[in-house]
C-alpha cells in the first residue's frame, strides 16, 4: 500500500524542510494512505474507536524517556484497588499537587509534580506536543496482574478529554481488551485510548508493563495528532466467543473453588474471562453473581451485581 509520512511539529516548525534545531522533533508518524479493508470491517472499526494508533516516535526519544521511566526513585502508589487484582503501581508527572504520590485524576491546570522535575527529556517531550494536559502520570502493571473490565472519567465533568498511551517497556502478553478484542500496544508509538468505553488490562507473563499515559483535554492541538488514527496487521485479535460448554467449565471451576473456602479465587477465575473470550459487557461480573446465587450466597451476588455497576458506569 501507498504510505506517506506527516512529520507532527513538536516545537513549532511547519512541516517540510526544517533548520537543524527543528530536525529533532521526537515524533514523526507514518500513515496509510488509504484505510485498510480489516479497518472498515464493523467489528474492528468499534475496536479502532476505542484503540488506535496515532504516531510513530523517534527510538531516541522513546529511549531518553524509558531510562529516566526505570530510574525513577519510586514506584509509586497502589490506588484504585476496587479495579485491580493488585499489582498496578502509578506515579504522578503532572497533576494538581506536584506530589508524585497524588494519582487520582481529576480536572484542572496541572503543574509539574518533583518527579518531572528531574525528567528533563520526558518533560521537553510532552511540552513539545503542545497539549492542553489535565494529569499525567506513569503506570507499572506487573507479571500475572490484571486491571478489571471498567470505564473511566464517570466521576469527571462533562467536557471533552482524552487518554493517550506512551508504552516505554512491555511486552506480548501485555494486552489491551476492550470491544471483544486483544489489542497490543507496542512501544515505539503514541496510542489514543477511549476509556469511557469499556476495557480491562492484563499483564499475563510479564516483565514489568511501563506506560506514560496522559489525559489531555480536546483542543486543536489534539485534533490535528489525532487526525488519522490507525491499526496495523497484528495489533488486534479477535477473542473468541465463549460457548455454553465453556461457561459451565468455568463455572464449575470456579464452585469447586469456592467450596473448598478459596472464594477468591474463585472470583478471579471468572473475572480473567473477559481476557479470554469476547463477552458481552460486564459478562465476567454477571458469572460471578450466577456462581454465588447458585450457592445461595445471596449477599455476594448482590455485592457484585453493584460492583458492576460500579465499574462501568458511564460519564
Amino acid at each position: 500500500m501507498r504510505q506517506f509520512a506527516l512529520a507532527v511539529s513538536l516545537h513549532g516548525c511547519p512541516p517540510g524542510p526544517h533548520p537543524t534545531t527543528c530536525q529533532e522533533d521526537p515524533m514523526v508518524t507514518t500513515l496509510p494512505a488509504a484505510v485498510t479493508a480489516a479497518q472498515t470491517d464493523p467489528v474492528r472499526a468499534e475496536v479502532l474507536d476505542q484503540v488506535a494508533r496515532l504516531a510513530d516516535l523517534e527510538e531516541p526519544a522513546v529511549e531518553q524517556m524509558r531510562a529516566e521511566a526505570l530510574g525513577a526513585p519510586t514506584r509509586g502508589v497502589v490506588a484504585y484497588g476496587e479495579y485491580q487484582s493488585g499489582g498496578w503501581w502509578t506515579t504522578s508527572l503532572m497533576n494538581h499537587s506536584g506530589d508524585p504520590h497524588d494519582v487520582v485524576i481529576g480536572d484542572g491546570r496541572p503543574r509539574p509534580t518533583s518527579l518531572l522535575k528531574a525528567m528533563p527529556a520526558t518533560a521537553r517531550f510532552l511540552d513539545g506536543l503542545g497539549l492542553d494536559f489535565m494529569y499525567v502520570r506513569l503506570a507499572r502493571l506487573e507479571p500475572h496482574s490484571y486491571l478489571w473490565e471498567h470505564r473511566d472519567y464517570a466521576e469527571l465533568r462533562d467536557t471533552g478529554r482524552h487518554r493517550l498511551h506512551i508504552p516505554l517497556v512491555t511486552n506480548p502478553s501485555a494486552v489491551l481488551v476492550t470491544a471483544g478484542a486483544r489489542v497490543h500496544m507496542a512501544a515505539g508509538a503514541l496510542w489514543r485510548l477511549t476509556p469511557s468505553q469499556a476495557h480491562g488490562v492484563c499483564n499475563s507473563t510479564g516483565p514489568d508493563r511501563l506506560h506514560l499515559i496522559a489525559d489531555v483535554y480536546a483542543d486543536d492541538a489534539y485534533g490535528a495528532l489525532a487526525a488519522r488514527p490507525h491499526l496495523r496487521d497484528g495489533d488486534a485479535a479477535d477473542l473468541p466467543e465463549m460457548t455454553s460448554a465453556d461457561r459451565a467449565g468455568l463455572l464449575e471451576r470456579a464452585g469447586q473453588l469456592a467450596e473448598l473456602g478459596f472464594t477468591d479465587a474463585a472470583e478471579q477465575t471468572l473475572l480473567r474471562a473477559f481476557y479470554t473470550y469476547a463477552l458481552p459487557e460486564g459478562g465476567a461480573y454477571d458469572l460471578i453473581a450466577e456462581l454465588h446465587a447458585g450457592r445461595g450466597a445471596d449477599a455476594d451476588a448482590s455485592r457484585w451485581r453493584a460492583a458492576k455497576a460500579h465499574l462501568l458506569a458511564r460519564p
